[in-house]
């Protein structure tokens, strides 16, 4: 059995700067606990750890780096622990501060948009630096959001004159004709993610002052036909929903000075039955083309609630199984049962 060590920090100059590192209520340290054989005892700006000594060296590693990325400016949230945590715990050497250290943009509410992953942190480069990245990934992982973010900052830099944004506005084939009402009735809802994503980094009334003025345009993907798209920030959202007419179509759209990020989940396909995805083709036909970035986020990268996280991998590992399945059914001749709950 491993001998228990007891190692004592200082955590930080003052108790507060302490508090703001131990969480309220003292939460960040109890996120700590339950996920390495650790007990933690704060006193004051100490803090004692006590553990193997393994763990401890491991702990105190974590916190270190906790401490450097609350002080290089950053507000630590559960969020940032539990990310810091699973980094740790999967033995990743990641710098959390050259994670954080970005800010994208500051909200009308003086709030600091950062990349909160690795895999954001990777995006948010490959924007920067390409004229066309593909943001792939499961929901929650910030691929729509931190577009946005880079869009609005190219806007207020004045590197380009305009924003447009978007998306198939029918899964199915943006039928329309079918939908009751005017058209601006009929495409709101479909639009709506990124009408709130803007209201969010700019505040409704500058959005909305934007878009009066022609500086930001949210439209069907079907409006994007015929023309040539100069010196704007163009995000097309949703994008395996788009078949490889489409995909051609808003691709061969980007003019002189301008920036495209395609996003999508290729989980979460909605077009008809036999329908081929033009996100999941375009992988194959423009990998390794110079200018061009494709980016994967993963479960890891989810910064909605921890929830999340673990619905995504539960989706990913009974889809397995049911794979599994099917071709042991394939090879047997005949179909098989599903697999037993917790198999």
């Amino acid at each position: 059995m491993s001998e228990t060590l007891e190692r004592r920090l200082v955590v930080g100059e003052t108790n507060e700067e302490a508090l703001a590192l131990f969480g309220r209520h003292d939460l960040h340290l109890k996120i700590i606990e339950d996920n390495f054989p650790v007990k933690l005892v704060p006193r004051g700006n100490e803090l004692i750890i006590r553990g193997n000594e393994a763990a401890v060296a491991q702990v105190q590693r974590l916190l270190e780096e906790l401490l450097a990325v609350q002080r290089a400016g950053n507000l630590l949230t559960e969020r940032e622990v539990r990310y810091a945590v699973r980094m740790a715990r999967e033995g990743r050497d990641v710098h959390l501060t050259d994670v954080f250290s970005d800010v994208i943009v500051v909200t009308h509410r003086g709030k600091p948009i950062r990349p909160k992953t690795l895999g954001q942190k990777r995006y948010y480069e490959a924007i920067r630096k390409h004229g066309i990245t593909f943001g792939i990934g499961p929901a929650g992982t910030g691929k729509t959001y931190i577009a946005m973010a880079m869009a609005v900052a190219a806007f207020k830099n004045k590197e380009v004159d305009r924003i447009i944004l978007t998306r198939p506005a029918v899964e199915a084939g943006e039928k329309l004709g079918f939908l009751p009402g005017a058209l601006e009735e009929k495409v709101n809802p479909y639009l709506r993610p990124l009408y709130d994503a803007l209201f969010d980094v700019l505040g409704a009334d500058s959005f909305e002052r934007l878009r009066d003025k022609g500086y930001i345009e949210v439209a069907p993907l079907a409006y994007m036909r015929g023309r040539t798209l100069d010196d704007s920030f163009i995000i097309l959202d949703e994008a395996q929903n788009t078949t490889p007419e489409q995909m051609k179509m808003f691709l061969t759209r980007l003019g002189f000075g301008s920036k495209a990020v395609i996003t999508g989940d290729i989980t979460q396909i909605d077009l008809p039955p036999g329908t081929p995805s033009g996100l999941v083709e375009v992988r194959h036909v423009l990998a390794g083309v110079p200018g061009i970035a494709f980016v994967y986020l993963t479960e890891q990268d989810v910064v909605r609630h921890e929830l999340v996280q673990r619905i995504i991998q539960a989706y990913e590992a009974y889809e397995r199984r049911q794979g599994a399945g099917r071709v042991a059914g394939a090879r047997g001749g005949r179909n098989q049962p599903p697999p037993a709950p917790g198999s």
